[in-house]
């Protein structure tokens, strides 16, 4: 765990507008919506690009970026260097990653109709792993990830939830990754019809059809390849083309980097169209084999990409994080959205900043500069250290990540994924449901019904040199 130095932390605290962190907290009211502290004005990243003194400063350059991206790579246990990887995987490694997703629940979970999962359906499911027919050694096989695709913590569509009636928080649902994303495929369900992928930040189930088999020089040819876009947007598609089903209407999520196709006449139709109205992408697709192939796909120019990562930058982030303001909570990047982590993951992204996936590893990886808390730490250490928050900090409590935003009238407030929000409205705890991505002041919100958000924070991480 790398801990801030004193001088680090001295810097950052200078770089904070004092005057808005040493305010007294003005008191909050309650609008309309039940969310309290926040009007509409406040619902515009103008506004809180507004209240930054230095909103275009350089966080970190491109070059310093490439260096945390490598640290997090090599020393994250979470992450996999996939080039790395020796040309032969013995047993013992696939079976370890696999085992150490999906053991067999011992929790009661429901399906969507409220009814408990029968044992007999769990069983199947362990079954299903195939765990007796991983080989002693197999060589080390590589893919690309051809569309958005769910990665399961079992080889099935079945969604279950931990409480009957809850029908968002889908137990078995990991992650996603995007098209592009190199994996290796390490081993296939009973059946045949899923994969077990391991992707840099990821390794768990997906569907076959999900993925397509290359070379590693094809895999990394590609994601090595230059020109390209990056998507900007929380998300576009590539236009519609009934010539090449398998890019046609493809969703690219924000900070998804695809290559430019190169080398075709400017004026000759791309798959039944002009092109001169589009961005021609490569995207890779699957051939009714399974093998790779890569193919044109048009982007419309007026959607939301750029030629590079943006610049880090606390307007960016700003900028960046309202793109996903309203999206419906998607828990592991179901909904075709996102959750908490997944949120602040692809806003950083976006500026080719990579972090592990889940909060958990977030809050605690070795490669991240960050601010840990444990019961030693009173409410007033962590006030101190609330003081010292800068927009595009990420404040962690058990299984909830946060992105600061800025200071208000003295209050600290984020920009989250979030569920809902509970605070005492008078001598009443008031809970809003928001399942959406959200502000929100910091202060006021409650684990539950007990402590607050700051006396249960367990880390600040902090991008930053």
């Amino acid at each position: 765990m790398r801990i801030l130095s004193f001088a680090f932390s001295l810097a950052f605290v200078l770089a904070a507008p004092l005057a808005a962190r040493d305010a007294p907290p003005a008191a909050l009211k309650v609008p309309p919506s039940g969310v309290l502290g926040v009007d509409e004005a406040m619902l515009s990243p103008a506004f809180w690009i507004g209240q930054l003194e230095d909103p275009d400063r350089i966080i970190l350059s491109p070059a310093e970026i490439a260096a945390q991206n490598a640290r997090l790579l090599r020393g994250d246990p979470s992450m996999h260097d996939l080039r790395a990887l020796p040309a032969t995987l013995a047993q013992a490694q696939v079976a370890g990653w696999v085992q150490a997703l999906s053991a067999r629940p011992e929790r009661a979970l429901y399906d969507e109709h409220g009814r408990p999962v029968p044992a007999a359906t769990l069983d199947g499911l362990v079954d299903a792993l195939a765990l007796d027919a991983i080989p002693a050694s197999q060589p080390t096989r590589y893919g690309l990830v051809v569309r958005r695709a769910a990665l399961r913590t079992f080889p099935t569509d079945l969604r279950v939830f931990g409480h009957a009636g809850d029908t968002d928080i889908d137990r078995f649902q990991e992650t996603a990754e995007f098209p592009g994303t190199p994996v290796v495929i390490a081993h296939a369900s009973r059946d045949g019809q899923w994969l077990f992928v391991v992707s840099p930040r990821y390794a768990a189930w997906t569907r076959r059809e999900n993925v397509a088999e290359g070379s590693a020089a094809q895999v990394f040819g590609y994601v090595d390849r230059t020109p390209y876009r990056v998507v900007a947007a929380a998300s576009v598609r590539t236009v519609y083309t009934p010539e090449r089903p398998e890019v046609s209407q493809l969703q690219l999520d924000m900070g998804t980097r695809v290559p430019l196709a190169t080398g075709l006449p400017p004026d000759q139709p791309v798959n039944g169209q002009t092109p001169y109205t589009s961005h021609v992408l490569e995207l890779p697709y699957r051939r009714a084999d399974g093998t790779l192939a890569f193919t044109p796909a048009l982007l419309q120019k007026n959607a939301d990409t750029v030629e590079d990562y943006l610049p880090l930058t606390p307007a960016n982030l700003v900028r960046q994080a309202f793109k996903f303001l309203g999206e419906r909570y998607g828990w592991g990047h179901a909904y075709d959205g996102r959750d908490c982590s997944g949120f602040v993951s692809d806003v950083y992204r976006s500026m080719g900043v990579d972090l592990p996936r889940n909060t958990s590893r977030q809050a605690v990886s070795p490669a991240l500069e960050h601010r840990a808390f444990t019961a030693a730490d009173g409410h007033a250490a962590r006030m101190q250290a609330v003081k010292q928050l800068q927009t595009g900090d990420l404040i962690y409590i058990p299984g909830h990540v946060m992105m600061m935003l800025g200071w208000y009238r003295g209050q600290p407030y984020v920009i989250h994924d979030t569920g809902g929000m509970t605070y005492r409205d008078g001598g009443r705890l008031r809970s809003v449901r928001l399942n959406a991505v959200s502000v929100t002041p910091l202060l006021p919100l409650l684990f539950g019904k007990g402590d607050s958000y700051v006396d249960r924070m367990t880390s600040i991480v902090r991008i930053r040199r």
